[in-house]
């Protein structure tokens, strides 16, 4: 395939990524969207979503996902269900890589996301949808009244613990050591919730699970071992919060865009996209560790897509205004455009042609 050079790339998919296709798309922006092999985000691995607004009956995460993929390509967003294996955000235009194909783009919205950490255990990936889950906030309500086990130390594991025993009827931590590691705060809190008991120095060896007469799975309990005696037992319950963090997908941006010490990008301006390098954008769970939800994520596709039109409209590309988002806006005059810093050990695009 030809080198190509495009307004705006998007690298990634999920409610981030398409959000943005479709507010770029009616911009008349014609996206290019690098989904990647495994498109559609989390949510692809999410049975029911009942905390998307719209749906009052709930939808399945893969059904959410196809609609938005369907109304991005509707407004003319062209998906390419590829990885990006490579970027250059030295100079404008931008050369994006997947595979052999070379992709250039005035400007780009990296919406990669992020992943849950797993146990990788057996039985795990089986039941993920059916009792096993890394979204409290998502799933919990789903075990009202029921057993439910989350594998866990730190402030996020408490955290999780704390808001599921809204639902559960009991609730047990289970922990390879014998101390949290979690905040003091968060320690008293989870030590003084009558709901929640703790299994210290504990591994999970197995997720365990049937299916009913119509074929549906579900988890019934846990395989599991004392890291100290290596006494092993069966822990009935009735859901797996697994909350040993998250990781984001920003292994090819290392070295090429402005990352945190967790490996988060990072906006310049926390109510913006906008990263330190010029036309290029982040939204999504890629920057946002703290909320990770659908409907955020959508929400920063929206605001990329927004600061990448304004973006390109002042720096000399064409951007069609009939089609959307900044069309009509109100600016105030004299209002600075984009002039982001330069961090140290961050490549800033040069002009193009310089």
């Amino acid at each position: 395939m030809a080198d190509e050079v495009r307004k705006l790339v998007i690298i990634g998919s999920g409610p981030s990524g398409y959000t943005a296709a479709v507010y770029a798309a009616r911009a008349n922006l014609s996206p290019l969207v690098y989904a990647g092999y495994q498109y559609g985000g989390q949510l692809m691995l999410t049975t029911d979503v009942e905390n998307y607004p719209g749906f009052e009956h709930g939808i399945m995460g893969p059904d959410l996902m196809g609609n938005m993929r369907a109304q991005a390509q509707r407004f003319g967003a062209e998906l390419r269900d590829t990885e990006v294996t490579e970027v250059d955000f030295s100079r404008r235009p931008f050369k994006i890589t997947a595979g052999k194909e070379i992709t250039y783009a005035e400007a780009v919205i990296v919406s990669t996301g992020a992943s849950a950490l797993w146990l990788d255990v057996p039985g795990e990936e089986t039941y993920r949808g059916f009792g096993v889950s890394s979204c409290a906030t998502c799933d919990g309500a789903f075990f009202r009244n029921r057993k439910i086990v989350v594998v866990g130390g730190g402030d996020v594991a408490l955290e999780e613990a704390n808001f599921l025993t809204r639902f559960a009827s009991d609730l047990t931590i289970i922990h390879r050591r014998d101390t949290l590691r979690g905040s003091k705060a968060m320690q008293d809190r989870a030590f003084a919730n009558k709901k929640i008991s703790f299994m210290w120095d504990t591994v999970v060896e197995e997720v365990l699970g049937e299916k009913n007469a119509n074929g549906i799975a579900k988890t019934t309990g846990l395989r599991v071992k004392n890291v100290k005696t290596g006494e092993e037992q069966v822990v009935p319950t009735d859901a797996l919060f697994v909350a040993i963090g998250h990781k984001p997908n920003t292994e090819i941006f290392a070295g090429k865009l402005p990352l945190d010490e967790r490996g988060y990008a990072v906006a310049v301006d926390p109510e913006g996209t906008a990263s330190a390098i010029e036309g290029v954008f982040v939204a999504g769970d890629v920057r946002d560790y703290r909320y990770r939800q659908a409907i955020t994520a959508a929400g920063e596709g929206c605001k990329a897509a927004m600061d990448a039109e304004r973006w390109l409209e002042e720096h000399g590309v064409e951007v069609d205004l009939e089609g959307e988002v900044y069309a009509g806006m109100q600016v105030e005059p004299g209002a600075p455009a984009y002039e982001t810093p330069h961090l140290p050990g961050v490549p800033v695009h040069a002009r193009s042609g310089s």
